[in-house]
């Protein structure tokens, strides 16, 4: 199977930068994109950015000139760089990733989410 876990959250206050980590490790043949996914309580999941594999990059108006996706293909890693926090930013930040296993299949994986706040 394929394992995402996410790293580097925090509390930051308005205007500050974070920066978030994506490792994937497991039965991965390629990975086709990797995403980052904010999720503020009682929202549903959003697409903040993403990334394929030959560095195409896509970006949430909300986020853009702040966010910057990045991925290194041979440690399997997705970070983003966030920058200019508002509180609106203050969400479970989830990554995901569209992986073809060793095994052929495809499939989307999961994992378990980070904490952002933006406070004072």
């Amino acid at each position: 199977q394929v394992q995402l876990v996410e790293s580097g959250g925090g509390l930051v206050p308005p205007g500050g930068s974070l920066r978030l980590s994506c490792a994937a490790s497991g039965s991965i043949a390629f990975i086709v994109n990797m995403r980052w996914h904010p999720q503020a309580p009682g929202e549903q999941r959003k697409l903040d950015a993403s990334i394929s594999s030959n560095g195409g990059t896509n970006y949430a108006d909300s986020v853009k000139g702040r966010f910057t996706i990045s991925r290194d293909n041979a440690k399997k890693t997705v970070d983003l760089q966030m920058s200019s926090l508002q509180p609106e930013d203050t969400a479970v930040y989830y990554c995901s990733s569209f992986v073809q296993t060793t095994t052929g299949n495809v499939n989307t994986y999961w994992g378990q989410g980070t904490q952002v706040t933006v406070s004072s």
